[in-house]
């Protein structure tokens, strides 16, 4: 139980870094950016669509990881065992749409809760950022 806690708390460290570094960088290139401001909010939306991407991409690693390891738990049902259903499961568990047509057995459970706790912090997040700077500038356009 120890080692997954370890490895789960690295992936979310990882997945609020880039999470972050996202939201950060895209804070100062937007400034920069010779467009109106309605276009920057545009290229901010999809900013944070490939920052989400890229962080589902990361828990489909994990989760194909725990799956082929003997001891941390497996995908049953429409799982094949690629990563692409990794991923799918990822996607569905990130958003927290939960389909059921996978389920995790074992540890990798704890790997599912998790995800969906960060899916919906990062999501929130990236929703309050994109807020703020669509009222920073409402008016100037």
């Amino acid at each position: 139980m120890l080692k997954v806690f370890f490895l789960l708390s690295g992936v979310i460290a990882l997945v609020v870094v880039i999470h972050y570094e996202f939201l950060y960088r895209f804070t100062v290139i937007m400034p920069r950016l010779n467009v109106r401001h309605r276009f920057r909010i545009v290229f901010g939306v999809l900013a944070a669509l490939v920052a989400h991407a890229v962080e589902v991409w990361i828990f489909g690693l994990l989760y194909l990881y725990m799956h082929h390891s003997d001891h941390w738990g497996e995908l049953v049902g429409n799982f094949s065992g690629t990563l692409f259903d990794a991923v799918y499961y990822s996607f569905t568990t990130y958003s927290t749409l939960g389909l059921g047509d996978i389920e995790p057995h074992g540890d990798i459970r704890y790997a599912t809760g998790l995800e969906s706790l960060v899916g919906l912090v990062l999501i929130t997040w990236t929703a309050s950022f994109l807020y703020l700077e669509m009222t920073r500038y409402w008016d100037r356009d």
